[in-house]
């Protein structure tokens, strides 16, 4: 296949992992009807998927063109990281805890594009998440430390780890006065304000990506995820980024 017979095959696969298992089947038939060619290779995709045991539409699948790759796993390495454990998963991402071996040997977040998720508009969004932290340097923002290429060709970045909980849960948790969490919040809207002078809209505040970590025994909350941040001043990726007309982002509850 061509790299643009590559790329539809990846779309069809991704959009086929949203249909129930008893449907994938006919949707490929009405999304392929004068391409066996395509029929075959996305089959063969799901097929993968479905071996690797889990069948999820966040499933994270070994591409059929690369068959021999191993999936990532806990102990497996990417470049000087050795992946301890998935902390965080999406329908096109995973976040894994890891320890940096070389120069220097330390605990981070490593945010990685799944096997045959890698279509122009995901690289897209993942390239304008990278190039958003890059911009930014506060102390309630996690800070992007590396970033670099599998030997796949997969995308990746390096974050820092921050170990903490939902904003509400803690507060929760720690029955905090409102004085206490009107503290948190002004925290968190410095942030916020940081990132606008940038020129980067977060587009997904929720209080699951604002954790409250420790530091020397003071609470301190970290904005994370900037994965569908939006630029306003200049552009975040070379990549064509647009939002289609009427297409929702964000969580509706927020």
């Amino acid at each position: 296949m061509n790299p643009l017979e590559r790329e539809r095959a990846r779309e069809l696969f991704a959009a086929a992992l949203q249909e129930e298992p008893a449907g994938r089947s006919v949707f490929l038939e009405q999304a392929c009807q004068n391409d066996p060619k395509m029929r075959a290779e996305v089959g063969a995709m799901l097929a993968a998927a479905q071996e690797s045991g889990d069948r999820s539409p966040t499933a994270t699948v070994r591409d059929p063109a690369n068959a021999s790759a191993p999936a990532d796993a806990a102990g497996s390495t990417i470049g000087p990281y050795k992946l301890l454990q998935l902390i965080g998963e999406g329908g096109f991402g995973s976040v894994f805890m890891a320890e940096q071996q070389h120069p220097v040997r330390r605990r981070v977040a490593l945010k990685i594009i799944k096997l045959g998720m890698d279509t122009r508009a995901v690289i897209a969004r993942f390239d304008a998440e990278r190039q958003a932290l890059a911009m930014m340097d506060h102390p309630n923002i996690a800070k992007i430390l590396d970033a670099g290429e599998t030997a796949a060709g997969r995308p990746y970045f390096v974050m820092e780890l921050v170990k903490g909980m939902p904003i509400t849960q803690y507060c929760d948790m720690n029955k905090l006065p409102t004085s206490a969490r009107l503290e948190l919040f002004v925290a968190v809207c410095n942030a916020l304000q940081h990132a606008h002078q940038k020129g980067i809209i977060h587009r997904d505040i929720k209080p699951s990506n604002i954790l409250v970590t420790l530091h020397d025994g003071k609470p301190v909350p970290k904005l994370i995820d900037f994965g569908i941040a939006k630029a306003t001043q200049a552009r975040l990726t070379e990549m064509t980024l647009f939002t289609e007309f009427r297409q929702f982002i964000g969580t509706p509850a927020y």
